[in-house]
């Protein structure tokens, strides 16, 4: 395994991150950092959790021309959530680091102009931003891209969609004809590979997730159930298991409020978020979670790509999610780190039964079935076995 020092990061960014008691890079940033050194364009394929912000936040650091009061990389990210995390995790690696680099978030539904103040003042090394607004300031000539050396893609596979792919290119072709492209995400697939022939040269693919695509240190049960009884099983499983901080899935966004409030009435301390909340309250929701003060958060699928609490220890999916990708992404938010455990329990009802399988072979992994008997999360095949000695008594 190969140490930082290996990997010929500067020993300022090497105290950052031990600073944080990052002492070993994870297999994603020992495979990808040499590689952005060399200024190759990447797709990487990795499992949540893996390490993939720093993976290309620490060459990112390296790579700066701190002399220079200009934007050198821009990082785009598909929800406002991740684009705020991923500024935090500059600012604590400049601050632990003391690097003299600077960074600025932009997304939308904040005022624009204080925006354009801050780009003039900051003069920001670094660029995060949602990709509607990272166009319409580059459009406008307030964010001169000119400088722009890298473009760092999180989430690459929720970022080009149908209605965002042109975005995406759009920024990329208004920056220097030599830029280098980086794509990231837990969740691959060849349609995204094909769209990057547009947008990169000559690119590599890492894959690191070829055989489980899920972390392996998550477990995963499911409780089988009418529609009807999906809530009271909920409540039961999060009583029952007792997690220190868990998010709630929950398909339908008009029904995320009601859940949390059922929540609240027994008692616990639940607080939600979704697409249609104003940015404060999701903010204020996102915070109040991860300071503890509520350690239920009530979600879309908003919550299931790159929100980094370490103390999720467990997911529930109340609505079983519409796609492989998305129980991949859902699943990511707990046993985050290569040694933290983490379950996934799904409330399923029949029209689930066949996914539960289709799953268990596409990530080979075993979806075990629990039911819940006073007051806990047991085998309900166990259950019928100690049924069947007591009928043969």
């Amino acid at each position: 395994m190969k140490s930082f020092n290996e990997l010929n990061i500067k020993k300022e960014i090497i105290t950052g991150l031990y600073n944080q008691n990052i002492k070993v890079p994870t297999k994603v940033q020992q495979i990808a950092i040499p590689k952005i050194l060399e200024n190759k364009d990447l797709i990487v394929n990795s499992q949540t959790g893996s390490g993939k912000t720093l993976s290309f936040l620490i060459p990112s650091f390296e790579k700066i021309n701190k002399e220079k009061r200009e934007t050198q990389v821009i990082i785009l990210a598909p929800t406002h959530e991740l684009v705020m995390q991923i500024n935090n995790e500059i600012k604590k690696l400049v601050s632990f680091s003391n690097e003299n680099v600077t960074s600025l978030a932009l997304i939308g539904e904040v005022n624009i102009n204080k925006q354009i103040k801050n780009i003039k003042n900051i003069k920001p090394h670094i660029v995060v931003g949602t990709c509607g607004r990272v166009l319409d300031l580059i459009k406008q000539r307030k964010l001169k891209v000119h400088t722009v050396k890298t473009i760092i893609l999180d989430e690459i596979d929720s970022l080009l969609t149908k209605n965002n792919t042109q975005n995406v290119k759009d920024i990329v072709k208004s920056t220097l004809r030599e830029r280098q492209v980086l794509g990231f995400s837990a969740s691959i697939n060849d349609e995204i590979i094909s769209l990057c022939s547009d947008i990169m040269k000559d690119f590599e693919v890492i894959k690191l997730n070829n055989e489980a695509k899920i972390n392996s240190n998550i477990t995963h049960y499911y409780i089988h159930c009418d529609r009807r009884d999906k809530f009271i099983n909920l409540r039961k499983a999060i009583a029952s298991t007792k997690p220190n901080r868990c998010i709630v899935f929950v398909n339908d966004e008009d029904s995320i409020d009601i859940i949390r409030e059922k929540l609240n009435y027994h008692n616990y301390k639940a607080c939600s978020i979704f697409g249609n909340m104003k940015k404060e309250d999701r903010q204020k929701s996102i915070e109040s979670f991860r300071s503890g003060k509520n350690n239920i958060l009530v979600s879309s699928d908003l919550s299931s790509r790159g929100l980094d609490i370490v103390e999720v220890s467990h997911i529930f999916n109340l609505d079983f999610p519409n796609s492989q990708n998305e129980y991949i992404h859902r699943c990511g938010r707990a046993s985050r780190g290569e040694n933290k455990k983490g379950f996934a329990i799904s409330i399923i009802t029949n029209q689930n039964l066949s996914t539960i399988k289709k799953y268990q072979k596409e990530f080979n992994i075993k979806m075990t079935q629990k039911e819940l008997k006073e007051g806990k999360l047991v085998d309900i095949n166990k259950t019928k076995t100690n049924t069947k000695k007591i009928f043969k008594k």
